[in-house]
């Protein structure tokens, strides 16, 4: 699948905006803290992967009630759905100057029912021709996703016999519906019952 830029110019997937909160301090602690141990934007986008993923646990998983959308308020709260992590993530990246753009799947149940979209996020890195999407949702049984510029390893791979699928857009900030969804949304129950299905 090839991705499309929403912005043609690189330079709006380093922006910051309301939900990718980048210049806010706790952010910039974090990644300060994260690019001490990890000085080149490779091993630094890596190591700020495996920190979103497995240090601010999916609020699913965890049966955190809170609903968080910006990415100081992920860091903050250390808790989020995938599309509050992907966004801490992008933020976490472009904190650093790594162009990171937010993209979607359109996934089901394994009877093709409950249609909802889940959260990705695109890197670009230097030297790299190419954006490569990773999934910072959280492992699980049954989930094992990681970091790779190759071949993807994410959540899951979309069956389109069952109506998924990739967008293969590439936002500079969260989708409209899914941002909507987010700050209307009073607690995570509230959040499970109005995640869009659709973009």
């Amino acid at each position: 699948m090839e991705l499309i830029q929403q912005s043609p110019d690189v330079n709006a997937y380093l922006a910051a905006g309301e939900a990718v909160d980048h210049e806010h301090p706790l952010v910039r602690e974090v990644s300060d803290r994260l690019a001490d141990d990890h000085p080149d934007a490779y091993s630094y986008a890596e190591a700020a992967y495996a920190y979103v993923r497995d240090a601010i646990p999916h609020s699913m998983d965890s049966g955190d009630l809170h609903v968080t959308w910006r990415a100081s308020d992920v860091l903050r709260r250390r808790t989020g759905i995938c599309y509050a992590k992907s966004i801490a993530y992008a933020a976490l990246l472009r904190a650093r100057g790594i162009p990171a753009a937010l993209c979607y799947q359109r996934l089901t149940e394994d009877d093709g029912s409950d249609p909802v979209i889940h959260g990705l996020v695109a890197v670009l890195l230097p030297g790299e021709s190419a954006w490569a999407r990773q999934d910072v949702r959280g492992n699980k049984p049954g989930v094992d996703a990681g970091f790779s510029l190759g071949e993807e390893r994410l959540a899951r791979t979309v069956r389109p016999e069952l109506g998924e699928a990739d967008h293969p857009e590439l936002y500079v900030e969260p989708h409209p519906a899914v941002l909507g969804a987010l700050k209307a949304a009073p607690d995570r129950p509230h959040l499970d019952r109005t995640l869009p299905a659709e973009l």
